[in-house]
C-alpha cells in the first residue's frame, strides 16, 4: 500500500479516533463509566452520538445503492425512518431514562428489565441477554463487511485482509475507552458524516448542469426512476415504512437515553438529532438518486457502480474530488462502520458483563475487574463478527434487515409497554420478548410472503404482552407505585 492522499487521510483519521480512545481511558474508573459513560451525556453529545450509532454503514453504501438501482421508489424506508425516530425521542427517551435510573440504576436493557419487572428468576435477564448477542452478532458483521468493502475498492487490498484493516481500529478505542470513548468519536463521526452527505451530491448536481439537467437524465434513462410507486405494491410500502418500527428496541440507541445526564436534556438532543438525521438521508438519497444521471452521463465509468450498486458513493467521491477531499469523504464511510459497530460491540460487552459475568457468576466482583472482563469480551464478540463476515458476497442492508428486525420485534413492544403499561407483568415482558424474536426468526426463514419480518414480529409480541400480562397474577404494589412515580416526574415537553 503505498502512501497517497487517501491512505494518509484515512490513516489520520485512524489515529485520531484511537487517540479519543485514550484520552476516554483516563475517565474510567468503574463498570458504569466504562458501559454509559457516568451517566453525563449532555444534549448535543447524546443527540449526534445516537444518530451516529444508528446510521450504520448501510447509510453511506446500502440507502444510496437501494436509490441508484429502484429511483424513488426506495426512498419509504426514510420516511418510516424519520417517522420511527421522531417517536422514539418523544415517547421513550424521557421516561426511559428516569425509569433505569429508579430501577436500581440499571445500566443494560437486561438489567432494566430485570428490575422493572422484580424479576427474582433472572430469566428476563438472560433471554434479553442472548438475543443482545444473537441480533448483534450479525449486526457487527455487517459493519465489519461495509469496512472491509471499503479498503477493497478503496485501496485494492484482498477481502480477507481488509476485514481486519476495517475492524482492527473500532476494536481499539472501544477496548481502551469504553462508552465516552465511543460517545466522543460518535460526534466527530457525525460531523464528518453530514458534511459528506451535503457536499457530494451537491457536487454531483453542479457536475451535470443543475437540477433540471439531472433530472432530465435521469428521466431519460429510465422515466419510473421518478416515479415514488415504481415496482412497489402496498404490502412493500408497508415493510419498508415498517423500518420505523425498530428505532424502539434498539439497545445500541436506548443506551445512548439512558446515559443523558438529565431527562431535562432530551428535547433539545431530540431536535438535534433529528435535525442531523433528515439531512444525513435526504443527502444519501440524493447521492443514489443523482449518480443515476451521472454514470449514465458516463458509462464508461459505470462498470464498478453496476457490478455492485452500493459502491455508488464510494465512486462519486474518487470520480469528482481531488484525492484529499476523496480521502475525507470516503472516511465518512469508515465513520459510519466505526460509530456503530463501536457502540454495537460495547452494548454485546454489557451484556455480557453486566447480565452474565456480573449478573450471574461474580456478583461481588470489583469495579476494575468488570472493567477489564468488558475489555476482554469486547475482543471475542468481535472476532465472532469478523468470522461470520467472512463472506465477501455479504449485503450490507440484508444483514442490517434482520437484525433491525429481531431488535425491533423481541424489545420494542416490551420497552413500549413497560413504559407506558403499569399493569405489565414479568411474564407478559418474557412472552412478548420470545414471541417477538421467534416470529422474526421464522417470518424470515420461510420468506415472509414479501412482509418485512418486523411487523408480523412487533404484532404478535404486542398480543402476547398483554394476554399473558392479564392471564396471571398482577403487577405488584411497588412495580406500579415505582411506575406512577417515573410518570409524574415527566414534565410536558419530554
Amino acid at each position: 500500500m503505498t502512501w497517497s492522499p487517501l491512505t494518509i487521510t484515512f490513516a489520520l483519521y485512524i489515529l485520531l479516533m484511537l487517540g479519543i480512545g485514550f484520552v476516554a481511558w483516563r475517565s474510567v474508573n468503574t463498570l458504569d463509566d466504562y458501559i454509559l459513560g457516568g451517566r453525563n451525556l449532555g444534549s448535543f453529545v447524546t443527540a449526534l452520538s445516537a444518530g451516529a450509532s444508528d446510521m450504520s454503514g448501510w447509510l453511506l453504501l446500502g440507502l444510496p445503492g437501494a436509490l441508484y438501482l429502484g429511483g424513488l421508489s426506495e426512498s419509504w424506508i426514510a420516511i418510516g425512518l424519520i417517522l420511527g425516530a421522531w417517536c422514539n425521542w418523544k415517547f421513550v427517551a424521557g421516561p426511559l431514562r428516569l425509569y433505569t435510573e429508579r430501577s436500581n440504576n440499571a445500566l443494560t436493557l437486561p438489567d432494566f428489565f430485570t428490575h422493572r419487572f422484580e424479576d427474582e428468576t433472572k430469566l428476563l435477564r438472560i433471554i434479553s441477554a442472548f438475543i443482545i448477542l444473537l441480533f448483534f452478532a450479525v449486526y457487527s458483521a455487517s459493519g465489519i463487511v461495509a469496512g472491509a468493502r471499503l479498503f477493497e475498492s478503496v485501496f485494492d487490498v484482498p477481502y480477507a485482509t481488509a476485514i481486519w484493516v476495517g475492524a482492527g481500529a473500532t476494536i481499539a478505542y472501544t477496548l481502551i475507552g469504553g462508552f465516552l470513548a465511543v460517545s466522543w468519536t460518535d460526534t466527530v463521526q457525525a460531523t464528518l458524516m453530514i458534511f459528506a452527505l451535503i457536499l457530494t451530491p451537491v457536487v454531483v448536481i453542479l457536475s451535470l448542469g443543475g437540477i433540471d439537467a439531472s433530472m432530465a437524465t435521469i428521466a431519460l434513462a429510465n422515466p419510473e426512476n421518478l416515479d415514488f410507486f415504481k415496482g412497489t405494491t402496498v404490502v412493500g410500502i408497508i415493510s419498508l415504512m415498517a423500518w420505523g418500527l425498530g428505532y424502539f428496541g434498539q439497545p445500541h440507541i436506548l443506551a445512548r437515553f439512558m446515559a443523558v445526564d438529565s431527562a431535562r436534556s432530551i428535547p433539545a438532543a431530540r431536535r438535534i438529532g433529528m435535525a442531523w438525521m433528515i439531512f444525513c438521508l435526504f443527502g444519501a438519497m440524493a447521492v443514489g438518486f443523482f449518480g443515476i444521471a451521472y454514470f449514465n452521463q458516463h458509462p464508461d465509468q459505470a462498470a464498478t457502480v453496476n457490478g455492485n450498486s452500493e459502491r455508488v458513493f464510494i465512486e462519486l467521491a474518487r470520480l469528482l474530488f481531488n484525492p484529499w477531499i476523496a480521502g475525507i469523504l470516503l472516511s465518512a464511510i469508515l465513520a459510519a462502520i466505526m460509530s456503530t459497530l463501536s457502540c454495537q460491540l460495547l452494548v454485546c460487552s454489557s451484556a455480557l458483563t453486566e447480565d452474565f459475568y456480573k449478573g450471574l457468576l461474580r456478583k461481588n466482583a470489583g469495579q476494575r475487574e468488570l472493567v477489564w472482563v468488558g475489555r476482554i469480551t469486547v475482543l471475542l464478540v468481535a472476532l465472532v463478527a469478523i468470522v461470520l463476515a467472512k463472506n465477501p458476497e455479504s449485503r450490507v442492508l440484508g444483514l442490517v434487515s434482520y437484525a433491525w428486525a429481531g431488535f425491533g420485534a423481541a424489545f420494542g413492544p416490551v420497552v413500549l409497554f413497560a413504559l407506558g403499561w403499569k399493569r405489565m407483568t414479568r411474564n407478559g415482558a418474557l412472552a412478548g420478548m420470545l414471541v417477538g424474536a421467534v416470529t422474526v426468526v421464522v417470518w424470515k426463514s420461510f420468506g415472509g410472503f414479501g412482509l418485512y419480518e418486523i411487523i408480523p414480529g412487533f404484532l404478535f409480541a404486542s398480543i402476547a404482552i398483554v394476554i399473558v400480562s392479564r392471564m396471571g397474577s398482577p403487577a405488584s404494589r411497588a412495580m406500579q407505585e415505582r411506575f406512577d412515580a417515573v410518570r409524574s416526574e415527566l414534565e410536558p415537553g419530554y
